[in-house]
């Protein structure tokens, strides 16, 4: 049967540069580029990276730790973003991010002093095995419509309301309203969302 566009069927998802892990799951015609995308991807959970029908990951580089999950809703189009990720990234659809921009769930590292200097012990070779501290993690929600210019960046437990808009260089560390317009750092609220 040759395909028309009234019974075409969509092609599934890809990457440009081979096969993706097997927990990542590309919808229809979601479309991953560059070689890096999944250099530090050490996600183990099922599902681990699911990207939305007609979404572009154009560069993205996917730094997720072993118990990240991360979630991208359709018609999304990313280029040359960060997404790292150690607890959950959720992403909606219509979602613009610009080149350069960083969205992370935690710090990975301690911030306090004495925590820190553990941590470096515990990299390091004189560690001999030590365990890491604990780092704060909480979940990054983006929801649906949302324009993030060129780049930002969003920490940990930030909450981004559907049509809103990040202005470029932004550095957003507390909840965005919806159909807000943010910018600066700290973001601060400047009007209402174009």
């Amino acid at each position: 049967m040759i395909a028309t566009p009234d019974n075409a069927v969509p092609a599934p998802g890809r990457w440009t540069h081979g096969t993706p892990p097997p927990n990542v799951l590309l919808h229809a015609n979601a479309l991953v580029t560059g070689e890096l995308a999944f250099k530090r991807f050490h996600s183990t959970l099922e599902r681990a990276l699911v990207v939305g029908a007609h979404s572009t990951m154009d560069g993205v580089h996917f730094d997720l730790g072993e118990g990240g999950r991360v979630s991208i809703g359709d018609y999304c189009y990313f280029t040359n973003a960060v997404l790292l990720c150690e607890l959950e990234l959720r992403i909606g659809h219509y979602v613009m991010i610009g080149w350069n921009t960083v969205v992370t769930d935690t710090d990975f590292h301690p911030v306090a002093p004495a925590e820190r200097i553990a941590d470096a012990i515990a990299c390091s070779p004189l560690g001999r095995g030590r365990p890491r501290p604990a780092v704060l993690r909480r979940p990054v929600v983006i929801e649906d419509n949302v324009w993030i210019g060129p780049n930002a960046t969003l920490l940990k437990g930030v909450r981004v309301g559907g049509g809103a808009f990040i202005e470029p260089g932004a550095v957003v560390t507390r909840d965005v309203p919806s159909r807000a317009r943010v910018m600066g750092n700290p973001a601060q609220i400047i009007g209402e969302a174009p």
